[in-house]
C-alpha cells in the first residue's frame, strides 16, 4: 500500500516552507541546502526570502571495511576549517584510532572540495558568520 506523499514535489514543499518562514523575523538569512534533494527546496526558500543560497556538503566517514557504518561525518567549514562529528561508540567498537580517522576525513574533505567545484565552478562559500542559517534537506 502506497502512503500519500505530503507534497507533489520538492519545489512545492520549498514554497510552502518559505511562506511559513517569511512570517518570521530572521536576521540576515542565508539558505544552506544539502545536495541533492535539499537544493530545489532551498531554492524556493531563498527566492521568497531574497536570501543567498549555498550548498552545505556533508560526507559520511565510514568504517573502512564496512563503509555504510558511519564512524563520523565531516562538513566543510569557512576558511580552512572543517567540522568532524565522531560516533565514539562506533570508533571504539571498530578499533579506529585518531590517525585513521584523520586519513579518512582528509579523503572525504577532498571529495567535498571536488563536489563544490563541480556544482559551483569554484565559487567561494557564502559567509555565514552573524547570519541566520536556514539548513534545508528533503
Amino acid at each position: 500500500m502506497n502512503e500519500p506523499v505530503p507534497f507533489p514535489d520538492r519545489a512545492t514543499a520549498g514554497r510552502l516552507l518559505a511562506d511559513r518562514l517569511a512570517g518570521m523575523e530572521l536576521a540576515d538569512p542565508v539558505v544552506l541546502a544539502l545536495p541533492r534533494g535539499g537544493v530545489p527546496v532551498g531554492l524556493e526558500i531563498a527566492r521568497k526570502l531574497a536570501a543567498p543560497l549555498d550548498l552545505l556538503i556533508v560526507r559520511k566517514i565510514g568504517v573502512p571495511w564496512q563503509p555504510e557504518l558511519a564512524a563520523a561525518a565531516i562538513v566543510e567549514g569557512e576558511g580552512e576549517g572543517a567540522e568532524v562529528v565522531r560516533n565514539d561508540d562506533v570508533m571504539r567498537l571498530a578499533g579506529l584510532d585518531d590517525a585513521t580517522l584523520h586519513k579518512l576525513a582528509d579523503k572525504e574533505l577532498r571529495e567535498i572540495a571536488r563536489r563544490r567545484d563541480a556544482y559551483l565552478a569554484g565559487r567561494a562559500p557564502v559567509p555565514t558568520a552573524g547570519r541566520t542559517a536556514i539548513l534545508v534537506d528533503d
